[in-house]
């Protein structure tokens, strides 16, 4: 970008579930806009592929396999990317799993798959990637919640409540890092379309109650996302931590009922 101020070029950044979805898609928007780039994920093939799809001769992006369930391997990971590069200036705190189902029907081992990914794998990856980011002076971290944090949706309660805590980790954590210059703040996504939610909204119902509930008219795309990413990560908002930013078509603006478009009584 011309402006300066929007810049993140030559920033090392980390991105948590970077192999796919909307991790992928915030590796490649930062690649493209001249950072340096490592990507986790748990399964090496599919890492590896990712980065031989965004990374480029002169900038490869870097891969580190890592589950971020496993707090003992997020550290030798975010350990090992300072050694590498140096500093690490922006995690993006993507990883992130979701079971569709009554909550009634959730065992044990369900609820904690998603809550140990979700919450507390990225608060331990925001943990270690902080404490380096505060010996360094400065840097942004930034999570990703959901649409659930404005209200949960049926059927997808502990996905719901990881979400809800990783907005209340990304407020503490701004308050406790601000005087140290790291700055930590949260995108929530609207209803994107990934490999893991096509079949979903492949259903034509689905398909027209979001379509019609989203004021701007369609389901969002991962690179819908990209430009709040880079945004966050950059001088020009320098002010701006502890902060939920929505990028949502307008779902939570609010509510799009059926009355006819000429009013009535």
């Amino acid at each position: 970008m011309n402006d300066s101020k929007f810049s993140v070029q030559d920033k090392v950044t980390l991105v948590s579930g970077g192999s796919r979805g909307i991790g992928r898609a915030l590796a490649a928007g930062y690649h493209d806009a001249g950072a340096r780039v490592v990507i986790t994920g748990r399964d090496e093939a599919t890492l590896k592929e990712t980065a031989d799809k965004i990374g480029s001769e002169d900038r490869p992006v870097e891969t580190r396999v890592c589950d971020v369930a496993d707090v003992g391997a997020v550290q030798r990971m975010v350990d090992d990317v300072k050694e590498k590069f140096g500093s690490i200036d922006v995690l993006l705190n993507v990883a992130g799993v979701n079971i569709r189902q009554p909550a009634a029907d959730f065992t044990e081992e369900q609820f904690d798959y998603v809550v140990d990914i979700n919450l507390k794998g990225a608060f331990f990856v925001a943990q270690h990637v902080g404490r380096h980011m505060a010996e360094q002076g400065g840097g942004s971290i930034i999570n990703i919640d959901s649409l659930n944090t404005y209200a949960p949706l049926k059927n997808v309660l502990p996905y719901a409540m990881s979400k809800g805590g990783v907005v209340m980790m990304t407020r503490g954590l701004a308050v406790e890092l601000g005087q140290r210059g790291v700055r930590v703040n949260t995108i929530a996504p609207g209803f994107i379309l990934t490999d893991l939610t096509q079949k979903l909204w492949s259903d034509p119902t689905m398909r027209a109650w979001g379509e019609t509930n989203t004021p701007l008219g369609r389901l969002g795309e991962v690179d819908d996302l990209v430009g709040a990413a880079l945004f966050l990560a950059s001088d020009a908002a320098a002010f701006m931590t502890g902060q939920v930013m929505r990028v949502d078509g307008g779902f939570t603006a609010g509510l799009n009922w059926p009355i006819p478009d000429g009013g009535g009584q």
